[in-house]
């Protein structure tokens, strides 16, 4: 099988996640960060990561899954601020698949990322702070072995 695991990292949270998924892959595979991979097309699995914007994956991970077709098979990862089961988080997964033009999701993790203390400081001086502010104490720390664990697990799986 070859593989290609593409990721954005803001902090350095979903390059980790990234990083775990391509040690645990078998096979052919390559990684690259979302602005500068190939298509999905060469690829028997393709592994898209991101953060979270607004609600939304950020803007390089949504012009890259718009450029999948309904021959690609995706993976999706992300981190977040936001709690996990959080409807936050559940309404960005489904804006990432509805960007795939028809890919065959194979698989979606998602986990807390730590926020960067000084974006979070400026996030929280806004009017109105987002919904998930109040979940970022608990990402704190995260990725951790727990969600790497959890992600290897699904990883294997596919």
């Amino acid at each position: 099988m070859k593989s290609l695991i593409t990721y954005s990292s803001q902090s350095g949270n979903t390059l980790k996640l990234a990083k775990k998924i391509y040690d645990t892959l078998d096979g052919e595979k390559d990684i690259f960060p979302i602005d500068k991979a190939p298509a999905a097309g060469g690829y028997d699995l393709v592994a898209v990561g991101f953060w979270l914007q607004a609600g939304k994956p950020d803007p390089k991970s949504i012009e890259y899954l718009s450029k999948c077709s309904d021959r690609s098979r995706l993976f999706l990862f992300a981190t977040h601020g936001a709690a996990k089961d959080s409807d936050h988080v559940k309404n960005a997964v489904e804006y990432a698949v509805s960007m795939t033009n028809g890919a065959q999701i194979s698989g979606v993790f998602t986990c807390q990322g730590e926020v960067n203390p000084k974006v979070l400081e400026k996030i929280k001086q806004k009017q109105e702070p987002p919904v998930w502010i109040n979940d970022s104490d608990h990402a704190v720390n995260h990725p951790d072995e727990k969600d790497l664990k959890e992600l290897i697990q699904i990883v294997e799986n596919l």
